[in-house]
């Protein structure tokens, strides 16, 4: 990539390529704010190793979202009670608690200041994942949400417990209603190939069948209405079971156990604590980290030196993650990975320095920015949580990097800059949106010099020459023509942004 400056004096300094790397990596997308961020940490490092202390940065601006969504904030089975007296409690439609549920992730990964703790939740959300939209899991999905947040920088065979255990795993993995009579072999089965060791780790349909058994006791009912109109006994209620716990000496994959108590909780919880312990289990998940955060064909060395991290550490994350972006193959990797959909719109909200507001109150408003923004996602395919298998989606480049996926996120590009977006900011206070015209730098000036400054102040980094190429083949105007303010209009500016957030810097991370 060139960094030949058309106007040195128009573009303040960009972060060196090393400490963005950082940034693109660990974060759903430039802007401003974390250019800051960077720049006071003294180094891209130093900022990612402030970002694992992350429950010392302040996010005032994220944590007010709480109140934006009211309806998520009540125990599972006061969740589950309001969604079957919607009439009286508006907004409380299981369907629309989920999809705040989206939307407010959506909202803190565009405002947060704890970037990376934010992409963590993500990637451990779809190792562990769980649809948001699950019919009989959901009323536990905003539960099953904040203990990833908890143990999203934490260790991994706590979290691994926690997960196992919950109950909206267990619903949505059939874990529920497994019995010692009838064991269900869902859960079980996913725990070894999708949560630990992985397929090939060489466990057998005996392992599967025994970790089915082990897994027995954890329950969930879901009750209605005994006396029509009382509304006494809506709810659910999780619990363990030990009459339905399978007892008896077991072996699963190299671990025993005598599992001789019709409680099995402690000897479940050692079962779960070895797989994530497991040699397998390090090698899996250093290479699925690995894959996310620095390239899709990671080297021996760099998973071996993971590995030995997550070892050595207890499966410590924090310690895994340190040791990931310590290896020379880190920092050689920069803009090998593509951005997801959902993380391009993310990114390109940040870049154009989009700031939604708390939403009206009518849940029939759907202009306003925070609500359809979330249709938006939709409509380029993914929106959080929403893979509808267990296995996640997929975390490499190719199946985000077809012509029909690139076309659609151009079209997304150009809607939010040019701001074809059912909200006028002129006229609504639920967004703040940027004057066009203050992406400009002092004018008359060279157009070529224009581009420069706009991609410095939307991407952080000077254009490119083909950038700057492709910018004068869309508007029809040479590089090296002085423009005026009348020949730099909304539609010009509007038509700059949109090229440079379709360039590889920004689709990219």
């Amino acid at each position: 990539m060139s960094t030949t400056l058309s106007a040195p004096g128009l573009l303040k300094k960009p972060l060196s390529s090393r400490d963005r790397h950082f940034a693109d990596r660990f974060s759903f997308g430039y802007n401003k704010g974390l250019e800051a961020a960077v720049a006071d940490a003294g180094s891209g490092r130093a900022w990612f190793e402030q970002q694992l202390r992350y429950e010392s940065i302040k996010d005032k601006a994220a944590d007010a979202t709480k109140s934006w969504y009211p309806n998520m904030w009540y125990s599972p089975a006061r969740i589950f009670y309001r969604s079957q007296h919607a009439d009286r409690f508006p907004g409380a439609e299981g369907w629309n608690v989920m999809e705040d549920l989206g939307r407010w992730t959506m909202m803190r990964r565009i405002l947060s200041n704890r970037q990376l703790h934010e992409m963590m939740v993500d990637f451990w959300s779809n190792l562990l994942q769980i649809a948001i939209g699950d019919d009989l899991a959901w009323p536990y999905r905003i539960s099953y949400d904040a203990m990833i947040r908890k143990h999203a920088l934490g260790r991994f065979d706590d979290m691994l417990v926690a997960a196992t255990t919950h109950p909206c795993m267990g619903l949505w993995l059939d874990n529920a209603t497994s019995t010692r009579y009838a064991p269900n072999e869902n859960l079980g089965r996913e725990l070894l190939e999708l949560h630990s060791v992985g397929v090939d780790a060489g466990y057998t349909q005996k392992d599967v069948e025994n970790s089915a058994k082990m897994l027995t006791g954890y329950r969930v009912d879901i009750y209605f209405e005994t006396k029509p109109g009382s509304g006494d006994y809506d709810g659910t209620r999780a619990l363990y079971y030990k009459d339905w716990h399978w007892k008896g000496k077991l072996k699963i994959f190299g671990f025993s156990s005598p599992n001789a108590d019709r409680d099995g909780r402690k000897e479940t919880e050692k079962y779960v604590r070895y797989l994530a312990n497991h040699p397998a289990t390090a090698k899996r998940i250093a290479t699925r980290l690995a894959v996310r955060f620095v390239h899709d064909e990671p080297s021996k060395d760099l998973i071996r030196t993971m590995t030995k991290a997550w070892t050595r550490s207890g499966t410590d994350i924090k310690a895994t993650l340190q040791a990931m972006v310590g290896h020379p193959e880190f920092a050689s990797s920069a803009g090998e990975k593509v951005r997801k959909p959902l993380e391009d719109l993310l990114a390109t909200v940040r870049a154009l320095e989009i700031k939604p507001l708390k939403p009206r109150a009518d849940r029939e408003t759907y202009d306003d920015f925070a609500v359809s923004i979330f249709w938006r996602a939709y409509s380029l395919g993914q929106t959080p949580y929403d893979w509808p298998q267990p296995n996640g989606h997929p975390e490499t480049n190719l199946p985000w990097s077809s012509a029909g996926r690139a076309l659609n996120s151009f079209d997304m590009h150009r809607s939010l800059a040019a701001w074809y977006h059912p909200d006028d900011p002129k006229k609504d206070d639920r967004v703040q949106v940027p004057r066009l015209d203050s992406w400009l730098p002092k004018l008359p000036n060279k157009f070529g010099t224009v581009v420069n400054h706009i991609s410095g102040e939307l991407l952080g980094v000077p254009a490119t020459a083909n950038m700057k190429r492709s910018v004068s083949i869309r508007t029809g105007i040479a590089l090296g023509k002085n423009v005026k303010a009348s020949d730099m209009g909304d539609e010009t500016v509007g038509q700059i942004l949109t090229a440079l957030l379709g360039s590889p810097t920004h689709m990219t991370r």
